[in-house]
């Protein structure tokens, strides 16, 4: 092959991939943005503003986020396992009422050992955990950043969340917490993250002890 032939099989080549290149940056620039607000939902709007507004910027990220995390398969959890976990939370609520601060911390505990145990990285790696939760369970997983940011100023002596705060961050946990639980048998197949249980499952969730608790009972004396 002579060299001027060599030359032009380089330059179709090197053609080829830069329209390849305009042809993927263009469809997601036209797609990316909608897909990742479906996907993400209200975690989309929080990443958008800790970019201070930067859209490209928080649609990178999570672009990221799932590049890292989307081939992630849920392990199902056996019946010992989710009993186990629904009777742990059961306790988390029944302390709330009188250590409202240690229930968090135990809540945070709690919902990283049962992350852990679907299969997403361990407690241990927070910040890895909680992006790969997003990517799977993201209209559920700000209550997960409430408690752990609650347990973890409490334990650091920073300023403490008044009960109400704390009662409404374990609010948002357990609808994570119950997210996990839900998509964890290992019978079932996986429900998309975001859609509601009907009201069927909703009434055997309640029959279990994971209703609404405290809303309506004496409140603790703060600290």
């Amino acid at each position: 092959m002579s060299t001027g032939m060599i030359i032009a099989v380089i330059v179709i080549v090197a053609a080829v991939v830069l329209v390849a290149a305009a042809l993927i940056a263009r469809a997601r620039g036209r797609h990316g943005g909608p897909d990742l607000k479906r996907r993400f939902g209200p975690e989309y709007e929080r990443t958008v503003a800790r970019h201070d507004g930067d859209a490209k910027a928080a649609e990178r990220e999570l672009t990221e986020r799932v590049e890292r995390h989307g081939a992630l398969r849920e392990r199902p959890l056996e019946p010992a396992e989710r009993e186990r976990f629904e009777h742990a939370w059961t306790a988390v609520q029944e302390r709330f009422v009188e250590a409202p601060r240690e229930a968090v911390a135990e809540a945070d505990r709690l919902l990283g050992e049962v992350a852990a145990a679907r299969g997403y990285p361990d407690g241990g790696r927070y910040e890895e955990q909680l992006a790969a939760l997003s990517v799977h369970h993201a209209h559920h997983v700000e209550g997960y950043r409430q408690v752990h940011r609650a347990a973890r100023d409490g334990a650091g002596g920073g300023a403490d969340a008044g009960t109400e705060e704390l009662r409404t961050a374990l609010l948002q946990a357990r609808s994570l917490f119950d997210d996990l639980i839900r998509t964890g048998h290992a019978d079932t197949g996986r429900r998309p993250s975001g859609v509601a249980a009907d009201d069927g499952h909703r009434s055997g969730t309640a029959a279990r002890g994971h209703a609404p608790w405290a809303l309506h009972k004496s409140r603790p004396k703060e600290s």
